[in-house]
């Protein structure tokens, strides 16, 4: 019999949701706390198979590296969770692989991140390579602001002083989160801001619908899924005058909203597909 772990930092609606989907469709699984986790470089863990749902990135990145490294199959794997939890590693992969993306702009320096702001035209999105749930994100409307905001970075984790520039999109009060599982888009739905903000963070109030996946949608998240290798991913999407833009990629998306607002067992779904893994 395989042995399936599913290693959390806390158990949230989702971990339970893929606990219960895994006992009702009959996969043994073993639930591990990061914050108890001991992993060894001589004694691999009696694991075959691992999801890793660590909320912080960093944990779940060196999680997944040394299990890849003790040759345990992890979703996700540490390629995945490298590229696509780093907005600037995941653009540069969707391009890499035709995806379109907004225009983003790299600086290394405030003057040089000022330039580049100009160069985009105000209002622009300032981004952390790294980060969730909207925290840090700020939408610039003047090279004053710009100014104040670029100095503050320069005096903090070297991180935050990787200036990821994008083009403020116009497009409706929503985005669209689609999550993939094995390579297929199982559900989408709109996230629209809440009142008075400009994110659409479902974590920050933002509210879901569901979203139809038509062709076009399906093609430019599997596009993106596989830029990433991706084996279960949310793929973030923009409209903007007709036309589709992958803005993030979620390496470990919560589901909650989803399933709330379609109706789409994913816990389920994820089981199922771990299953046939599991089985190769």
């Amino acid at each position: 019999m395989s042995r399936f772990a599913l290693i959390y930092d806390q158990i949230r609606f989702e971990e339970k949701a893929l606990i219960r989907a895994a006992e009702k469709l009959g996969l043994s699984i073993n639930p591990l706390s990061s914050k108890t986790l001991v992993l060894r470089s001589d004694s691999p863990p009696e694991l075959d198979f691992a999801l890793i749902r660590c909320i912080s990135y960093f944990r779940g990145l060196h999680i997944a590296s040394i299990l890849n490294g003790l040759n345990i199959s992890t979703i996700i794997s540490f390629f995945t969770l490298n590229i696509a939890g780093n907005k600037l590693f995941a653009t540069s992969a969707l391009l890499k692989h035709g995806v379109k993306t907004p225009k983003t702009y790299i600086a290394f320096t405030p003057k040089s991140a000022g330039e580049a702001a100009e160069s985009l035209g105000y209002p622009v999105v300032l981004k952390p390579v790294v980060g969730s749930w909207g925290r840090l994100i700020a939408l610039i409307r003047d090279s004053d602001t710009a100014d104040a905001i670029f100095e503050d970075r320069s005096y903090m984790y070297p991180l935050y002083q990787i200036y990821y520039l994008q083009e403020f999109v116009e497009k409706p009060s929503r985005d669209i989160r689609c999550i993939m599982i094995g390579g297929e888009p199982v559900a989408a739905i709109y996230r629209y801001s809440p009142p008075g903000d400009w994110k659409t963070n479902v974590a920050i109030g933002g509210r879901a619908e569901s979203c139809e996946i038509n062709d076009e949608l399906a093609e430019i998240s599997i596009k993106a899924s596989e830029a990433v290798k991706g084996e279960f991913v949310g793929v973030d999407i923009m409209e903007a005058e007709g036309r589709y833009l992958v803005h993030e990629i979620n390496p470990t998306p919560e589901f909650k909203a989803t399933m709330s607002a379609t109706g789409k067992n994913i816990a389920a779904e994820v089981i199922k597909y771990i299953k046939r893994k599991l089985r190769r």
